[in-house]
């Protein structure tokens, strides 16, 4: 347990050495990452980006704005975000959520405690562990360790996790065997993310190029 939590830190002190701090998510607030989190699925950060600072320019990246916004509107304006019309009725989706549980005070949902805040989430229809954990994680501060395909990719082509290891899973690996550490969390995700598109690709890997290359996992 103790050596296999050391390789977890091992892989965390080269990735930070090699790329540093990455300073995610990238965003002005709380509520601007839980708008991120739902764009970002299935889809790049770029277009994410175009897709917040169409909203941003309009001034409805708050959540009153948004909740008034009709979701044929909110579809054009994040529609380079891709599958615009399912991402604008899944934002309405989680603002409702706030609307109904906390009575449209969003400072209550941010400050809500982790289990059920989670709970909340996960019962928003078009939100997921990923991106509930996500929300957790980036806007509220929870101490909750995000999954993704690419932490699944590098940890398991490095044999810290078996290729078929389920979420739920692998996130209590990850937090079973790291501090309990919301800025560690924040980084480590990130970096996973970096190296991943990198070098740790889907196909034709570099891995003789990569941080992580002859590190005995």
């Amino acid at each position: 347990m103790v050596g296999q939590g050391n390789r977890y830190i091992e892989v965390y002190d080269l990735l930070y050495a090699h790329f540093g701090s990455q300073d995610w998510w990238p965003a002005e607030t709380p509520f601007e990452v839980m708008v991120g989190a739902v764009l970002t699925q299935n889809t790049n950060w770029i277009n994410v980006t175009k897709a917040i600072h169409n909203l941003r320019r309009e001034g409805l990246l708050s959540y009153l704005q948004l909740l008034q916004l009709p979701i044929d509107h909110l579809a054009e304006y994040i529609r380079p975000s891709g599958y615009y019309n399912l991402k604008a009725g899944r934002l309405h989706n989680l603002l409702d959520m706030i609307n109904s549980q906390y009575g449209g005070d969003l400072d209550q949902f941010l400050e809500d405690d982790v289990a059920s805040a989670r709970e909340n989430l996960l019962s928003v229809k078009g939100i997921g562990p990923e991106t509930a954990d996500s929300i957790l994680l980036y806007a509220c501060g929870h101490p909750v360790f995000v999954i993704d395909t690419y932490t699944h990719r590098v940890f398991s082509r490095h044999n810290l996790v078996e290729e078929e290891t389920d979420y739920h899973t692998m996130q209590a690996l990850f937090m079973d065997h790291l501090p309990v550490d919301v800025q560690l969390y924040n980084e480590f995700h990130a970096l996973i993310v970096l190296v991943a598109k990198q070098f740790c690709k889907k196909t034709k890997p570099l891995c003789d190029q990569c941080p992580l290359q002859g590190v005995n996992l």
